[in-house]
């Protein structure tokens, strides 16, 4: 299985313009070398480009355009707007949390996220970060991260519950959450955190755009228990990526044939899972117990 280490595979833009940088050298009929000796570039660089290692500038993005005989105005400009686009997606709202988000390996997978169209999420022992409730998220990082001091986890508190905002508003991401049981039940110790949890889940879940479903221990064992994974698909023409939870060590998949794997194991799980109705009742359960 091809995977990689963060940081993230190339930002949604810059993987069009990749592809379409190709497509435009191979047009013209142009070797890499030809084209380095036009633009004054060197060939490392220009590869780099391609492959979608690096972005680019206007400038550069010109000259290339000149050198493939690419005249259509609309067509030039369709290329200028990714370089713009990728170029401001290199500064994006978490940038003033870089200090703590580069402790966590994190940066990648916002940057993925953010540009996501749809997202399918199966956690094993957590309740997924886009449902988290404030009070939860910082349970769960003070624990987890024991090697952060007090701001630093607020610094990452923040983080989390801005980017809740991707569920909200016209432009929203679709969110199919599996949740396996043992996330509510390592919450049993603190009925509080549970009630506001449990509520939370249940109304996120009414939401058109969002589907959550619970993974109960009757369904015994399943093809999820190597852990947590995110399989996240972007508007056309870019192929769907696989982030995996490793540690300190986060990777991720593009191979299409990996990502068919995931999506073959999310499909078992949403099928042994309970149904969202059902989800919704045994959650409203849950909640009237602790209220007991």
């Amino acid at each position: 299985m091809a995977w990689k280490r963060n940081p993230a595979p190339p930002s949604v833009y810059r993987r069009q313009l990749s592809a379409r940088f190709k497509e435009l050298r191979a047009q013209a009929g142009l070797t890499l070398t030809e084209v380095s000796a036009v633009v004054e570039v060197s060939q490392g660089s220009l590869s780099r480009i391609e492959n979608g290692d690096r972005g680019t500038t206007p400038v550069l993005a010109k000259a290339l355009l000149d050198c493939y005989g690419i005249t259509d105005p609309a067509a030039r400009e369709d290329i200028l707007d990714l370089v713009r686009a990728d170029a401001a997606q290199r500064q994006p709202w978490w940038r003033k949390y870089s200090a703590v988000i580069n402790t966590t390996k994190y940066g990648g997978y916002l940057a993925l996220e953010s540009s996501a169209s749809s997202l399918l999420t199966y956690e094993s022992e957590l309740i997924p970060g886009l449902l988290q409730t404030e009070e939860y998220a910082r349970h769960v990082l003070t624990v987890m991260r024991f090697d952060l001091e007090p701001p630093q986890i607020e610094e990452l508190v923040k983080v989390r519950m801005t980017r809740h905002g991707l569920l909200m508003g016209d432009q929203a991401v679709k969110l199919w959450a599996v949740i396996d049981e043992a996330a509510i039940r390592r919450l049993a110790e603190t009925p509080e955190l549970l009630r506001g949890q449990l509520q939370h889940l249940l109304d996120m879940g009414a939401r058109t755009n969002i589907t959550v479903q619970l993974l109960p221990f009757s369904a015994g064992l399943h093809p999820g228990l190597d852990g947590p994974f995110v399989i996240m698909s972007f508007p056309e023409p870019n192929p769907d990526v696989v982030w995996v939870e490793n540690g300190p060590n986060s990777v991720y998949f593009e191979d299409p044939k990996d990502v068919r794997l995931y999506t073959e194991v999310f499909d078992h799980l949403r099928a042994r899972a309970l149904g969202p109705p059902e989800t919704h009742a045994h959650l409203h359960e849950l909640l009237k117990e602790t209220r007991k």
